[in-house]
């Protein structure tokens, strides 16, 4: 659903109402210490709690990962959601009504809002029906119970357990049930019994109108069923096996307003926390091999809906793992191979770049997931998956693989794969690793030949790569304004800007001040998070105080990789604060001092660079003036160096 940009009132009335404290509390357990709460940080590992919550000022700290921000901000790191998102889930858990910025799009809004929280209201009732269908015997029915033949369900609860050999916990973890064969059984408890607009359960996927004649039918007839749900673990859909002949074996809900399949991803719900902890995800096939993996303790399995996967289902897992490593696990005989080829659809793409750390995993025997651990231990799987290649490796090894390379026209086919595959790879530390990697393996064990064959593969990369040796470094400045330009760039610019921004947001008193010291010596921050954090603060209306940090924050929220690099300024520790209250107008100075060092260093190192192009035969009048010009930008950078005397090092 496209949400339009929420209209800043809304913002606020949900921070008003939406209680820091309750919100993280139904995720950690908080305890009261003085006038804030405590507790061990969900971002971070830690034994000793350094998370932190402020009721008075609606913000969390953590002083061991620096995690910080409001209620929003929390529920956005932690589900990995957008801002609109969040906003309109505490929109509507604390009844506030939803305003945008674009007046005409507000009805639709809420109609789509309406529509969404109906279909969830009964897909959510028809998961109930399909679980209690697979357990009902015969016996008297409760009153709210929906009318199902006896024994219908007991095929189906034999199959799972017998066949799938799922025990009772994992039956009720994933919610799983049983359609009846009859063609209008959920149709009348939906329509008849629970009074559900016929088009509301349409729309659902439940149900589909007849063609040649009236009335509707239901979409799973004697099926196991399997829910499908959402991030936040709602029912959106259902997967249906057939327990007969019936085709196909499997079949999904058809796509509908809150259930669509290349952008679902089957137990990512239960997957999340594992994918977190394990720094991985593990993806496979069919619903009943992640089923068997989170039965076996591995809870970081999740199933692909039998389609290729699109780039936003991989970016949706990657929110939840560090090192983006993606573990595809399909069978190891050609229909899995195929399968696997088919699966990485899209995202090839993110793979050669690099933005996704993708291995493959190819079960022994040509058995999937399921097969394999009901006759292996959980530890058997984990070690393969530990072993698992990544996936330029394994597309080498299918090349090679049933190949002779001592037959010219098996070699000719391979070192044409190989060179296909290595014109794609985007990061050149990579490129130089394969390179090296197929001539090894095209050298076929004589050593001698792998210099030749990476000359040759270079020669042919080359009309489509731009490979240059690195540029000479031309000559400078001195080598000591060369080393202080380093220093001052790669450890004091960030520092001090750091420190400039943090004084501005906490202390309203000396504001004043540094906007003045900024105009008079024209200075801009240099890098490009403390850029877009100065440029939100100074689009808020002036002659905000109290409220400017969370005014920024809300604003910062909407952009969530640059709020990554910028939320530890939000928060000062006790060391901070005494250094700003102490010598205010010494750090001040220091810092700007830093920031206008940098700019004049980098004017006079291209002076350097003019200076030495001029002949001061040919052109002694210019040669002067450049000589004048050097002096004084040399004689700016002293006095700047003295105005830094102390060191903001050891301040942040």
């Amino acid at each position: 659903m496209h949400i339009p940009r929420l209209h800043p009132d809304t913002i606020e009335e949900v921070k008003q109402r939406a209680d820091i404290v309750d919100v993280i509390s139904e995720q950690v357990v908080l305890r009261k210490r003085g006038k804030d709460h405590v507790g061990l940080c969900p971002f971070h590992s830690e034994k000793s709690p350094s998370f932190t919550v402020s009721q008075t000022k609606q913000m969390y700290y953590c002083f061991g990962c620096q995690a910080g921000g409001n209620a929003i901000k929390f529920l956005m790191e932690l589900e990995k959601r957008s801002f609109a998102e969040v906003v309109l889930d505490l929109a509507r858990r604390y009844q506030v009504s939803v305003r945008t910025l674009e007046p005409e799009q507000r009805q639709e809004l809420q109609r789509q809002l309406s529509l969404r929280e109906q279909l969830y209201e009964v897909l959510a009732a028809a998961a109930q029906f399909y679980q209690h269908a697979l357990r009902y015997n015969g016996q008297k029915r409760p009153s709210e119970a929906p009318l199902v033949e006896a024994s219908s369900g007991e095929k189906a609860l034999q199959y799972l357990q017998s066949v799938r050999q799922l025990k009772e916990e994992t039956i009720q973890q994933f919610g799983i049930g049983y359609a009846p064969a009859g063609w209008e059984t959920l149709y009348r408890y939906l329509v008849e019994d629970k009074r559900y607009p016929v088009q509301l359960v349409e729309k659902a996927g439940l149900i589909k109108a007849r063609k040649e004649a009236s009335g509707y039918y239901d979409v799973f007839r004697d099926r196991v069923i399997i829910p499908i749900h959402d991030v936040l673990g709602r029912v959106i859909g259902f997967g249906g096996r057939s327990l007969g002949d019936e085709q196909p074996k499997y079949l999904n809900s058809p796509e509908t307003e809150v259930f669509i399949k290349g952008k679902t991803l089957f137990a990512l719900d239960k997957a999340k926390a594992g994918i977190s902890q394990q720094d991985q995800a593990v993806v496979v096939e069919g619903y009943f091999d992640a089923i068997a993996l989170h039965a076996a303790g591995i809870n970081n399995a999740i199933a692909s809906l039998g389609t290729a996967l699109s780039i936003e289902q991989v970016r949706q897992v990657l929110r939840y793992t560090d090192s983006k490593q993606l573990v595809l696990n399909f069978d190891a005989d050609k229909a899995g191979t195929n399968a696997a080829q088919r699966a990485i659809g899209e995202i090839a793409e993110l793979a050669y770049k690099g933005e996704v750390q993708l291995k493959i995993l190819n079960l022994p025997d040509g058995k999937d997931a399921d097969e394999y651990l009901q006759g292996r231990e959980p530890e058997d799987y984990r070690q393969l998956l530990a072993n698992a290649p990544l996936w330029l490796d394994w597309q080498i090894q299918q090349m090679t693989k049933e190949r002779d390379l001592k037959q010219a026209a098996d070699f000719q086919q391979v070192s044409g794969q190989m060179l296909k595959l290595l014109k794609n790879i985007a990061n050149s530390d990579t490129l130089n690793y394969y390179i090296s990697h197929c001539a090894e393996i095209l050298s076929l064990g004589d050593t001698r030949l792998i210099s030749l064959r990476v000359e040759n593969l270079l020669t042919q990369i080359a009309p489509t790569r731009a490979f240059r040796k690195p540029t000479p470094v031309i000559k400078q400045q001195p080598v000591e304004r060369q080393q202080s330009l380093d220093k001052s760039e790669s450890n004091l610019l960030p520092i001090a800007e750091a420190l400039l921004l943090q004084i501005y947001l906490h202390y309203p008193v000396y504001r004043g001040a540094i906007v003045d010291v900024l105009d008079e010596r024209d200075l801009q921050f240099s890098l490009s998070h403390h850029r877009f954090l100065w440029r939100q603060i100074l689009e808020i209306s002036s002659g905000i105080d109290d409220d400017l940090i969370s005014m920024v924050q809300d604003r910062c929220l909407e952009f969530p990789e640059e709020m990554s690099l910028v939320s530890h300024l939000f928060h000062l520790n006790e060391k901070t604060q005494k250094e700003i209250i102490s010598r205010h107008d010494k750090l001040i100075q220091a810092a700007t001092a830093c920031i206008e060092l940098v700019l004049r260093e980098k004017r006079y190192r291209h002076l350097c660079e003019v200076f030495e192009q001029i002949d001061p035969e040919a052109e002694p009048e210019k040669w002067e003036s450049y000589c004048k010009i050097f002096y004084q930008e040399k004689q700016q950078l002293q006095e700047l160096d003295r105005q830094r005397q102390f060191s903001l090092a050891e301040l942040l």
